[in-house]
């Protein structure tokens, strides 16, 4: 750890040396650029962190406030409602979005609402209720609102949504570090960790890390196999059906 805060302080002179902007400089790591998901994953921690330096010298990590925005693949997805009519729970109502992310977690050094107003948290998404999550469709904006409101709240009951207001420690006055899980049903693709340096309710700064969480082994190779040949894939899931259903009936059938 101590020769990756070096690293880091390295990385954050050199790029100090070559450059002269006033605005604040972040260099951000991560633990782990790769996670393998295996069959019995349980889940991970990452480790973000890295170090903010102003290359005026006017202020030191300690005078920011640091928002670290953890991002997995968007996708789109309809949402259902269901309701109890005539004494049966039926679909009453449906909601399209186009890109909602699929992971989405937020720690900062406080919470987001002192650091910024409402207007920035929501350009830069600081926070689960500024998920720019792309409703389409022809849905009047309160009912929009009530779809997206219960879908954050799904995936926050599931652990796919998160919030921590004090995730983020500044230390030695250069250096911040934030620790998000990742649960056992995170969905595998590429992930974006979008750090923020923010002063004055300003965000004067930001960098991006990526992360790939993949499957391996025998999942990794059937979800390759499913995705590479498509055709083969279905039509063979097809047969072993088929064959699975007539070797059950002819068992039953002589029992």
């Amino acid at each position: 750890m101590m020769m990756r805060a070096f690293r880091i302080a390295f990385l954050g002179l050199a790029a100090l040396s070559l450059s002269a902007q006033r605005e604040p400089i972040l260099v951000p790591e991560v633990s782990q650029s790769r996670i393998e998901v295996r069959q019995g994953f349980t889940g991970a921690n990452l480790l973000l962190y890295g170090a903010v330096i102003d290359p005026i010298g006017g202020r030191q990590a300690t005078e920011y406030d640091i928002v670290v925005v953890l991002k997995g693949p968007a996708e789109p997805i309809r949402l259902r409602e269901k309701d109890r009519i005539a004494g049966i729970w039926m679909n009453a109502g449906a909601s399209d979005f186009r890109s909602a992310p699929a992971f989405f977690a937020v720690a900062s050094s406080r919470p987001v609402a002192e650091i910024v107003d409402e207007r920035t948290a929501a350009i830069y998404e600081l926070g689960t209720e500024f998920i720019q999550l792309s409703p389409s469709g022809e849905i009047e904006p309160e009912e929009q609102a009530r779809f997206a409101a219960g879908l954050v709240d799904m995936r926050q009951r599931g652990g796919l949504y998160k919030e921590d207001p004090d995730g983020v420690r500044i230390s030695e006055g250069v250096l911040y570090q934030a620790r998000i899980a990742l649960p056992s049903n995170v969905i595998t693709g590429p992930y974006t960790a979008e750090t923020f340096a923010i002063a004055d309710g300003r965000v004067l700064a930001s960098a991006t890390a990526e992360i790939e969480v993949a499957k391996v082994g025998l999942e990794g190779q059937v979800v390759n196999a499913s995705q590479r040949w498509s055709l083969f894939y279905g039509l063979g899931a097809i047969m072993l059906s088929l064959g699975m259903g007539l070797l059950a009936g002819r068992y039953f059938s002589r029992s």
